[in-house]
């Protein structure tokens, strides 16, 4: 069986060695092991191994805290010590922008420790099987890994058991989601809510006191039970309620760093018009309302417009606008009516922005504040600005996801 030592990582569930040259890429490994491994696969490149045994361990290995690693596919950084994670992550990033735009990033203080490696995160979907397991994907696979515990989810597990038991087979996943003392349930069926599914979610809602409300979709119809919104703080006496079935981040307590980082990034003054491209419920709008920005905020979700109107009317956030649209069409639409904003925020998907570089350009913003979760796309777009005359100012890396190799990116990049 042969042998590799791991010299890297990637920005992703790999470690990086060689055999006879070729570069084989290890899951689960730590830089500096010495592994014993199985080849599964020759790709035009490389290989893609697993690991059968360790020779010798890594600096920076540590024994995974939770039992179900490597099986469970949540957790692929799990065998660094929390300390490396961090380290390797900012070396990553780093490199990455370096490669991409010859920019020099100092790695000392570019990503900073999360203030919980464990129970971080506030929402958590769980997996459902035919025979009632619970629980999650295994790494590269629709199999199911029942748990018992999740160590980096807020919510504990016996309450989606609890679902799942009264909600049968046509149960196929169960969100929970976490705000202060509050947890509201999202239950996704195979088909749609009936009057006896609205009952059952009453019946838990009385018998559990933290349940404060059940949303049932079957992805068409929406059934909601009890009162699921949740408190979430956005930042020292800014708090917003949102429903558990609405995309918020997982990990309030670095959201919370990421909303200053943009507030303080964006030299918001009074008046100044910001323009928020997918603004989701309003993480940085509100915020930027609040210190007294005229913000246009645009989204192509009309729950989360909703929601976010809502916050601000409740806050009492007049200068604030919220359009449930294309952030293509609308940065079209307000680059032909010669809008221009000092600030343009965008905080796109996985997939990046790459038809809005253009348009964002023409809106002639002093100021792209771009947030990402997705390095890769982040680099492919934050080089067509470059070209257009932008140049890169401030890079701060957010730890949403411990544990993992996922960071958060907010990018500054400035007009010449």
């Amino acid at each position: 069986m042969p042998t590799v030592e791991i010299e890297d990582l990637t920005l992703g569930r790999y470690g990086v060695g060689r055999i006879d040259g070729r570069a084989v890429m290890v899951p689960n490994a730590a830089p500096g092991d010495v592994l014993e491994v199985a080849i599964e696969s020759e790709r035009r490149n490389y290989s893609l191994a697993r690991i059968e045994g360790i020779v010798r361990a890594g600096s920076d290995r540590r024994v995974p805290p939770c039992a179900f690693v490597p099986r469970c596919g949540g957790c692929d950084w799990q065998q660094l010590s929390y300390p490396a994670q961090v380290a390797h992550k900012a070396r990553l990033i780093a490199a990455e922008f370096a490669h991409n735009l010859g920019a020099e990033l100092p790695i000392d203080g570019l990503i900073e420790p999360a203030p919980a490696e464990f129970g971080y995160r506030s929402r958590v979907r769980f997996k459902l099987g035919d025979n009632g397991a619970v629980g999650f994907h295994e790494a590269a696979s629709n199999r199911i890994v029942e748990i018992d515990r999740c160590l980096v989810a807020a919510p504990a597990i016996e309450l989606p058991k609890l679902i799942a038991a009264a909600f049968g087979r046509r149960c196929r996943e169960i969100e929970v989601a976490v705000g202060g003392a509050v947890q509201s349930v999202v239950v996704h069926l195979a088909s749609s809510p009936t009057t006896a599914d609205t009952n059952r979610a009453q019946r838990l809602i009385d018998e559990i006191p933290a349940l404060s409300g059940i949303v049932i979709r079957d992805g068409k119809a929406r059934a909601v039970i009890g009162h699921p919104s949740l408190p979430i703080e956005l930042e020292p006496g800014l708090t917003i309620e949102v429903e558990p079935d609405l995309f918020t981040q997982v990990n309030h307590a670095e959201n919370r760093k990421l909303v200053a980082a943009v507030m303080g990034t964006a030299a918001i003054d009074t008046g100044g018009e910001i323009l928020d491209l997918y603004c989701g419920a309003g993480n940085f709008s509100l915020p930027a309302a609040r210190r007294g920005a005229r913000v246009i905020g645009v989204d192509y979700d009309p729950f989360a417009i909703e929601t976010a109107r809502r916050n601000a009317a409740r806050l009492g956030l007049s200068e604030v606008q919220f359009l449930a649209m294309n952030a293509g069409e609308i940065a079209r639409f307000l680059s032909r009516a010669r809008y221009r904003p000092e600030v343009v925020i965008i905080d796109p998907p996985r997939a990046g922005a790459a038809d809005l570089i253009d348009l964002i350009v023409k809106l002639k913003a002093s100021r792209v504040i771009y947030v990402s979760c997705n390095v890769a796309t982040l680099m492919r777009d934050l080089k067509e600005l470059s070209r257009t005359g932008f140049k890169l100012g401030i890079v701060r890396a957010f730890d949403f996801f411990p544990n993992t190799h996922h960071a958060e990116v907010m990018a500054e990049m400035l007009l010449t």
